[in-house]
């Protein structure tokens, strides 16, 4: 998937900036911290996954979400995302 198309959901860009936050974060947590539904997010995490964004580990029936920061995808949609952050907070201001 093309990097326009990933950035694109409100959901993707959510689950990113809340990953960029934490360390690993698990689903229900992920959930509630982006005010989405579990269908969604899933369904969302289930994109980064395949474009090897995110990554999942269980450890007993918790799901552990952890962004990998080592993938060149990952470092660009999170330059995107703090500067359409950035953009968006200076025309808050003008």
């Amino acid at each position: 998937m093309d990097l326009k198309k990933l950035v694109s959901s409100s959901c993707r860009q959510k689950i990113m900036k809340e990953l960029s936050k934490s360390k690993k974060i698990n689903m229900m947590g992920l959930v509630r911290r982006i005010n989405s539904t579990y269908n969604e997010v899933n369904r969302n995490l289930k994109i980064l996954e395949e474009e090897g964004i995110v990554t999942n580990n269980y450890y007993g029936c918790a799901r552990v979400i952890t962004l990998n920061r080592e993938n060149d995808k990952t470092i660009v949609l999170l330059q995107v995302l703090k500067t359409l952050e950035s953009a968006d907070s200076s025309v808050v201001h003008n």
